[in-house]
């Protein structure tokens, strides 16, 4: 049973493929509880409509020309009312923990039938992360209890969006000792970069509150 919330989700579609483009406009257009913004076949033509119009969830190839996914979500993440993202891929090898790991609100394989995207899409515009395919319990083994109380005191810090200045000054260190520390979390986490270190974050900090399906 289809249940209408009060305003409809808005939403943006970008797929490099155009005969799923279409499908997946077709299907979103004539379902009540969303209101299809736009679609796109890139990641640019993607970016360049949620930069100008709010959005609250935008739906993307992995894959997608120029950028790819991965990137597309990186750039977004250091934007304020970004929309919150799922991807839509192939669940084989290790595209949903990837797209976790850049910072996707959820995952919703092509292989499922269409019911599924729609009610992972509902459930990330209600503030839940969906990656089906992901073991909690590696999951549970979380790196960030590897880290130093430092490390994981700045990793919460680095979160709220502090830079390293401000991170310095917070923590009555010098820029040179916050880099030092930085560069021992990217390693431990296995992360390149700030934007996956947070992502990282709040995956795993949702993942032990229980709100990944």
């Amino acid at each position: 049973m289809i249940v209408i919330t009060a305003s409809p989700i808005s939403i943006v579609l970008a797929d490099s493929n155009p005969l799923v483009l279409s499908a997946m406009s077709e299907i979103f257009d004539k379902d009540p509880r969303f209101a299809l913004i736009a679609t796109s076949a890139s990641a640019e033509g993607f970016l360049s409509t949620v930069m100008r119009i709010p959005v609250q969830i935008g739906v993307i190839d992995w894959s997608l020309p120029i950028l790819g996914g991965a990137k597309l979500i990186e750039v977004l993440r250091e934007q304020e009312n970004a929309p919150r993202l799922v991807v839509y891929g192939e669940a084989t090898g290790d595209h949903p923990r990837l797209a976790m790991a850049a910072g996707a609100a959820g995952f919703a394989p092509r292989s499922s039938d269409v019911q599924g995207l729609l009610k992972t899409c509902v459930d990330v515009s209600e503030g839940r992360m969906v990656f089906p395919f992901l073991d909690v319990r590696e999951l549970s083994q979380d790196p960030i209890q590897q880290l130093s109380k430092r490390e994981r005191t700045m990793l919460e810090k680095l979160a709220t969006g502090l830079t390293n200045k401000e991170l310095a000054a917070e923590l009555e260190i010098s820029t040179n000792t916050v880099k030092f520390h930085l560069s021992n979390l990217y390693e431990k986490l296995d992360v390149k970069n700030r934007s996956q270190a947070i992502a990282f974050y709040y995956s795993s900090r949702l993942a032990t509150e229980g709100f990944i399906e």
